[in-house]
């Protein structure tokens, strides 16, 4: 980078800075006494002192259970899903742990934000008529802090445990925060969520102040398919149900309508409408009608159990519409969580299905192998009824299996190999990590398929995973075929009338090689076979 480039980046990050904090300065001028007297009342010192202490416990599972201090952009992820009850480490670890940077980063946005509002809503110091401080454990502002540390992490706990599927994040406890928040501070919440995409905005507009980039191809999955709807709907409802017993004992309880609209645009714009299944090869459905139902249907649920009377519902069985509301709530938190048993339950049945001594490679208690077309253990354990076909799915690509961890997972699916070329996955266990580098090599057949190797790369140690079938060129050269033969290296093989001429390895860039009375020129990435009367095109790399 040139030094004026350097110093024209550097002016905009010091120029966004000054322009934030003279915003936040000239709007401290405009806040007036009460509202930071508020604050101070129902915070000890102003400060949401349990938010921060939840996200410092969050942000060091990540630089040291997952090793991000020294790899920040590359954690250990897959010892620390919650891959089975069979595996607790998983299950314990899972709701503190995270994939990425980006995803650590989002959620610790989202604790700082939503945290706040729903610790403001809980309080530091009693809000009963007459009641005193440090009177009592309950009127405790320390203790009153560690209540809301311990329910945070207690909720992480039951969103690791009651998870669908290898989940992992601080998520699930965001959305609890949300829903606690949402019963009190409908409107509040939102502007919290609002407030982190600020955050996350100028944090971006820090780091990168300005980039250039035009059309490119790249592997993307559908945003939605990244969700774990479940798991957040567990947390939303848990937290809402928290939040409607507390502020329903205070009596602290907003409008209706305001709860209503709150949700409904909290799950509409955090995609908590996106009901989806995977089909196997990289294919999911969504149920985009089903979801955005479901949509309103919660929004009128949390709204009811927030505002609901003691009127009767139902006079015969003396059932109010608050007792109702609340036990509509309880049996939606119960299904959610039952739902996630079933696949808690996964054992790795048969740990040997599509791997063999030839396309496998171990390390430690893992074992990491190339396969295309097995039988998805891990989406497959459960069969759906209603969705008879679409969960007995297959897996291709690299995939990581672990019986002592009951962990089988389609790591690294075919498609973004083919698209990447090389990838690297990590695996370990606490006080330990592995890389593992794979690579895949493939060349095309003009008017044809591609054929491909995969290898796999661990320390000085190099595999041959898998083998594509050999392919063959369309044109045809003075009645000779030629067809491309997979292996190390990679061959070109001549054939006339089924009856086999000669074959060579494709040669070095810029290089040539004979076989079956052709000459075979390699121009970059390109080959050409060649006599001396015609010359074609048989093979592309990649």
């Amino acid at each position: 980078m040139a030094a004026l480039d350097w110093y024209w980046l550097l002016l905009q990050r010091l120029l966004l800075v000054v322009a934030a904090i003279a915003s936040l300065l000239a709007l401290r001028t405009f806040v007036d006494g009460d509202l930071r007297h508020s604050v101070r009342r129902r915070l000890l010192l102003g400060v949401p002192w349990g938010t921060l202490a939840v996200s410092a416990f969050v942000a060091g599972v990540y630089l040291f259970v997952q090793d991000g201090l020294a790899h920040p952009y590359a954690p250990t992820v897959i010892p620390y899903r919650s891959w089975s009850y069979f595996y607790p480490v998983g299950v314990l670890v899972s709701p503190f742990a995270h994939a990425s940077f980006d995803h650590l980063l989002g959620n610790l946005i989202a604790t700082l934000t939503l945290g706040t509002v729903a610790e403001y809503a809980w309080g530091h110091y009693p809000r009963e008529r007459g009641a005193q401080t440090f009177t009592g454990w309950r009127t405790n502002p320390f203790v009153r802090v560690g209540a809301f540390v311990a329910a945070a992490l207690l909720v992480g706990v039951l969103t690791g445990i009651f998870a669908l599927g290898p989940s992992i994040g601080f998520s699930g406890v965001v959305f609890a925060l949300a829903g606690f928040a949402l019963l009190r501070y409908p409107i509040g919440t939102l502007v919290a969520l609002l407030v982190g995409d600020l955050l996350s905005l100028g944090y971006n507009a820090i780091r990168m102040p300005a980039f250039t980039q035009g059309g490119h191809s790249t592997y993307v999955t559908p945003w939605w398919a990244d969700i774990a709807v479940q798991g957040h709907a567990f947390g939303l409802f848990t937290g809402a149900l928290l939040g409607a017993l507390l502020f329903d004992l205070r009596d602290e309880r907003p409008s209706a309508a305001r709860v209503w609209l709150g949700v409904l645009l909290f799950v509409v714009s955090q995609g908590l409408w996106a009901i989806y299944l995977p089909r196997g090869g990289g294919q999911y459905t969504l149920y985009r009608a089903v979801g955005v139902t479901l949509a309103f249907a919660v929004a009128l649920v949390v709204a009811s159990a927030a505002r609901a009377s003691d009127a009767p519902l139902v006079e015969r069985l003396d059932l109010s519409s608050r007792e109702a509301s609340f036990g509509l709530v309880v049996a939606i938190v119960l299904a959610l969580a039952l739902v996630a048993i079933p696949f808690n339950l996964f054992v790795v049945a048969d740990a040997a299905v599509g791997v063999n001594e030839d396309n496998s490679l171990s390390v430690g208690d893992y074992t990491v192998f190339y396969a295309e077309g097995v039988p998805n253990q891990y989406v497959s354990a459960v069969d759906v009824p209603a969705f008879r076909g679409e969960t007995a799915v297959n897996a291709s690509g690299v995939i990581v299996v672990s019986p002592e961890r009951n962990i089988w997972w389609e790591v690294v699916p075919e498609d973004r190999l083919a698209h990447d070329g090389t990838r690297r996955i990590y695996v370990g266990g606490l006080g330990w990590r592995e890389a593992i580098t794979v690579n895949r090599t493939a060349w095309s057949a003009v008017g044809n398929e591609t054929t491909y190797t995969v290898h796999f790369e661990h320390g000085d140690r190099r595999k041959l995973a898998y083998v594509s079938p050999s392919v063959r060129a369309e044109p045809t050269v003075e009645g000779r075929t030629v067809t491309l033969v997979p292996g190390e290296p990679f061959a070109l093989r001549v054939e006339s009338g089924g009856r086999a001429l000669g074959s060579a390895p494709i040669p070095r860039e810029n290089a040539t090689t004979s076989a079956g009375n052709l000459t075979f020129v390699r121009e970059e990435d390109r080959v050409y076979a060649t006599t001396a009367d015609s010359r074609v095109r048989v093979a592309t790399k990649g």
